[in-house]
């Protein structure tokens, strides 16, 4: 029989970490008395980063005593009290290598069911202070679990764990831990997993992703994209075959082996990334069709944009460009649910190549071109994009110019009037099964990710030309300037989309460090190579990895928490 040791609970507060401020909850102590447990909480507790922890099936966190015996041994840690691992209930019994998921326990007055293993991230180790732990916590098969509550009551310490129901299939804490964040991924014992009702929405979408990529691929798909594996390692020189102007602003390149060899085909909605000149590389999604002979690149030339103003004034037919092999995970699937390809702007240049693609097979799918141009002077490939349309039985096209010029012509040159925005996009009767693309500004993307949500579709990928937005977990914002190129005695660092160099030095300790000193935005969660979050386009160059990741990353991919540079490297980061 189980028993619940401790009750711990804590509201979030704001605690110092290497140099910032962290706000979080896992600051946990144990409370005398009964305490009521309801649907999110147990009442004086909370948490700090709701996105990670916390919610329906993240109410109660759970961890035992024996683990906490393993941990005084193996960390020599003899300061171990209940709480310290972030836990609600510290109980006496419960393994993860024996309770499952779906198991259902009356504990005081409550009922609880267990929906999922703890999450892994930084801030258990940051309470302990030891950076290894959440690596550590996986790879020893201690990870805890959470309980949702299916019915509120008091509990208190001393108060005995009940099972009444088995949870179906018996899948165990520790076997779907190491199911997502270990080697294997065994596809059966997936689908074994996906029956279980009681697992939380989260971990079902990232087992369904597991089950979506093909099982010999390189990488983890449930814990983010896998891309198609690069087709060439570095860069290799491309000749320059052809520049032809689109709009005023815009200019393709054509790029083709110097030998005239066919190249690799990219899948479509793929982007190639450049050296143009020393220090000045650049990423541009393809634009042409995924089979042609040659890539094609199409590039806005923006104010002051040092690639646009190296490449008008300097690029002509002739010339050779080192170049990376295609790359990215924004690509067009092959099921034959109908497609929404929505852009605005110089946005349409990955949808372009998917339409392309689709065209090229004659595709019977339903496809719906959706662009937003501020004229007929900036609507970029318009001849094209209807001549594709025109080769597709099932396809529509919705054109928006927010200016319209006089010469430009409603029903001919442009359908509407006004933005491409939720008005237009709720009026569309847009079918809820379909895929949607969308690319273009970050200010537009947000919006119309937000509306075909809203018309119901559930399945929305989104490309960004520029660098994403940071992801650092319970972080307070800090005033920051731009990012900023940095000297250092060891091999150079390019960060290619926010255009940046540095120079590494050994007390960096890893990449995202270095990255981090340097004010590129970076995304992150556990910083020991568990999560995948930091996963990054390693374009060209070698790494060592310190410690070594758990799960390998992707083909033609690096966890930046956990790499050195070896040699100089090129990151689309």
């Amino acid at each position: 029989m189980a028993a619940l040791v401790s009750v711990n609970v804590g509201l979030p507060k704001d605690v110092a970490w290497q140099g910032r401020t962290v706000h979080t909850g896992v600051w946990k102590a144990p409370v005398d008395g009964p305490v009521m447990l309801r649907r999110l909480n147990l009442d004086g507790d909370g948490q700090g980063d709701l996105a990670g922890h916390g919610g329906e099936q993240r109410a109660v966190l759970v961890y035992q005593l024996d683990s906490y015996r393993h941990w005084r041994d193996v960390l020599g840690r003899d300061d171990l009290t209940p709480g310290a691992f972030g836990e609600n209930f510290t109980v006496d019994g419960l393994p993860d290598d024996e309770v499952c998921i779906g198991d259902r326990f009356r504990v005081g007055d409550a009922l609880v069911e267990v929906t999922q293993p703890r999450v892994t991230c930084y801030r258990v180790g940051l309470r302990l202070g030891e950076p290894r732990l959440p690596a550590l916590l996986v790879a020893h098969h201690r990870p805890g679990f959470y309980l949702r509550v299916l019915a509120d009551g008091e509990v208190r310490a001393g108060d005995e764990l009940v099972k009444v129901a088995d949870g179906p299939e018996r899948v165990t804490v520790a076997e779907i831990d190491a199911l997502l964040y270990l080697p294997g991924h065994d596809r059966a014992a997936v689908v074994r997993a996906l029956r279980v009702g009681a697992l939380s929405p989260g971990w079902k979408a990232s087992l369904r992703a597991l089950l979506d990529e093909p099982a010999d691929r390189p990488g983890n798909p449930g814990l983010g994209a896998v891309a198609p594996p690069p087709a060439w390692a570095g860069f290799r020189p491309l000749v320059v075959t052809g520049v032809h102007p689109e709009t005023a602003d815009v200019t393709s390149l054509r790029l083709a082996a110097p030998d005239g060899t066919p190249l690799p085909p990219p899948v479509a909605g793929q982007f190639l990334t450049v050296q143009l000149a020393a220090g000045l590389v650049r990423s541009y999604s393809l634009s042409g069709p995924p089979a042609g002979a040659s890539y094609r690149i199409s590039v806005k030339l923006e104010p002051g944009g040092a690639g646009g103003r190296f490449l008008r004034d300097h690029v002509r037919a002739g010339m050779t460009l080192d170049t990376a092999a295609p790359r990215g995970a924004f690509t067009l699937d092959r099921s034959d649910r109908p497609v929404l390809l929505v852009s605005a702007g110089i946005g349409a240049t990955p949808l372009l190549a998917m339409l392309h693609d689709l065209a090229g097979h004659r595709s019977g799918r339903a496809v719906w071109w959706l662009h937003g141009a501020r004229d007929g002077a900036g609507h970029v490939f318009a001849a094209e994009v209807r001549a594709l349309l025109a080769a597709l039985p099932s396809g529509r096209e919705v054109v928006c110019y927010s200016r319209p010029r006089p010469q430009d012509r409603p029903g001919v040159d442009y359908t509407r009037a006004g933005h491409l925005d939720a008005g237009v996009l709720g009026g569309l009767d847009l079918p809820p099964a379909a895929v949607a693309y969308v690319c273009g500004p970050p200010g537009f993307m947000d919006d119309v990710t937000a509306a075909l949500t809203a018309a119901g579709v559930a399945e929305v990928h989104r490309e960004q030309f520029s660098a994403l937005a940071a992801q650092t977990p319970g972080v307070r914002p800090a005033a920051a300037g731009p990012p900023r190129s940095r000297p250092g005695p060891g091999p150079t660092v390019t960060f290619a989309r926010s255009g940046v160099t540095a120079g590494w030095s050994d007390g960096d300790g890893s990449v995202l460090a270095l990255a981090e000193d340097c004010r590129v935005p970076v995304r992150w969660s556990c910083r020991t190579g568990v999560c995948h979050t930091c996963e990054t386009g390693l374009l060209s160059g070698d790494v060592d990895s310190v410690p070594e990741p758990l799960d390998p990353p992707a083909a033609g991919t690096v966890l930046i928490c956990c790499a050195r540079p070896r040699t100089d490297l090129v990151l689309d980061l």
